[in-house]
């Protein structure tokens, strides 16, 4: 089954490309003092990749998986800067070690959570998905910002899915549950139900071994990202819905648990989706 992606303007893409990574590398330079910047450089990362797939949608470029790994990094980092007990930590982003100031935890929030797990998903690096999934949820709260309950059932639901601890079922019905537009408080329910709803589903059909409807659920949540990313004209031209991040993360698992992916789209790389690029160069 074939999904196309929504038209994307590609005038002056390479320009914009150019002096997006140039900000951001300087912004990466400004963690070793700064590390309330982590949110802003994250986004930026994340937005920086969907911008190589403007011109690369099925991820073929070296380039592309050298932004998505950048991304990762970024990721990777700011929890271990939450984490951190020293001063300084050293963390590789890009192709060189980076000194990164300790104290991200008011950023350390589940939402940034999940993208970092998403990102180590995609590029196959097992060890930083179990120390993402050993960071404590109890932490996540103590970050900055307001979040409905369901979010953390979801973070415990994939750290135990993971981690295959017991609780894994419990917590998964927990975050469903929890997705429920009367359960919601605070997200907008067109994201929770189209963007973080989603990936939950793809990780049930995973758990029960469902090849089948997993792939008959991942071609409606293409669609979904879809809709949500074409709402109004804003979305459109952000290149962060380039890419269906969530439901790309957990078919990566479900590649690597033997399923065969039979939906085809731009939103889901194929390169990423294959793994063709992992270890390409150290991480």
């Amino acid at each position: 089954m074939q999904i196309p992606r929504h038209e994307f303007p590609t005038r002056n893409s390479a320009r914009i490309l150019a002096t997006h990574t140039k900000d951001f590398w300087e912004d990466v330079d400004g963690l070793q003092n700064e590390p309330s910047w982590f949110s802003n450089v994250l986004a930026t990362a994340i937005e920086l990749f969907g911008e190589h797939c403007v011109l690369d949608p099925e991820s073929d470029k070296l380039e592309t998986w050298e932004a998505c790994v950048t991304a990762m990094q970024v990721g990777s980092a700011l929890f271990a800067s939450a984490q951190a007990t020293t001063g300084t930590i050293e963390c590789r982003i890009g192709h060189k070690m980076h000194t990164v100031r300790a104290g991200a935890l008011p950023r350390a929030h589940a939402g940034n959570w999940l993208k970092a797990f998403w990102l180590a998903c995609v590029c196959r690096e097992k060890k930083r998905m179990t120390e993402l999934c050993q960071f404590p949820a109890s932490r996540l709260r103590q970050a900055d910002g307001v979040l409905d309950e369901y979010i953390y059932d979801w973070v415990e639901a994939l750290q135990a899915y993971w981690l295959k601890r017991p609780e894994f079922g419990d917590k998964l019905v927990a975050a469903v549950d929890g997705t429920d537009p009367a359960a919601l408080r605070h997200a907008p329910r067109d994201g929770v139900l189209k963007i973080m709803y989603p990936p939950m589903n793809l990780l049930t059909q995973l758990a029960r071994g469902d090849q089948e409807k997993f792939n008959n659920e991942l071609a409606k949540a293409v669609e979904w990202h879809k809709e949500y990313w074409t709402r109004d004209e804003d979305r459109a031209l952000t290149a962060e819905g380039l890419v269906a991040l969530g439901p790309l993360a957990v078919s990566c698992l479900a590649v690597q648990a033997g399923f065969t992916i039979t939906v085809e789209s731009e939103y889901l790389p194929k390169h990423l989706l294959e793994g063709a690029w992992v270890n390409e160069f150290p991480t």
